[in-house]
């Protein structure tokens, strides 16, 4: 039996912002926008358009909204992989990217942490 990770959801405030800033900020692909009904939607978004895809949630309930940003229990959770670093990290810095840090070589990678508008943390790396 082959299995992969097909998606993560991630809580979000409001759809249609968390779409503008995950493609316009961040680069990603919006793979499906599906409305469910009772302002519901099925929304996908992917770094690169293939692999692991987020499911951008919107919050329903206030356990849900005090969560946003938070998944990670304030750490890092999201690890953001690239073949470029240093013109990702560039072209971020460009587009208002919170960046916590300034970037590291680390053993494993170049690797900088940033934040995105929901408070959750990244590292972005290119691995050696």
């Amino acid at each position: 039996m082959t299995q992969s990770l097909a998606a993560i959801s991630l809580l979000v405030d409001d759809y249609d912002r968390a779409i503008e800033y995950y493609t316009s900020v961040l680069g990603f692909t919006l793979l499906e926008d599906i409305a469910m009904g009772a302002g519901k939607r099925w929304v996908k978004v992917a770094p690169g358009g293939a692999g692991c895809a987020f499911v951008l949630a919107k919050a329903s309930n206030d356990r849900q909204r005090q969560t946003i940003g938070g998944q990670g229990g304030g750490r890092v959770w999201l690890f953001l992989q690239t073949d470029d670093f240093w013109a990702d990290y560039q072209r971020y810095q460009q587009r208002g990217v919170s960046f916590l840090e300034t970037p590291r070589e680390e053993p494993y990678a170049t690797v900088v942490v940033f934040e995105d508008i929901f408070g959750n943390r990244w590292d972005l790396l290119q691995p050696k």
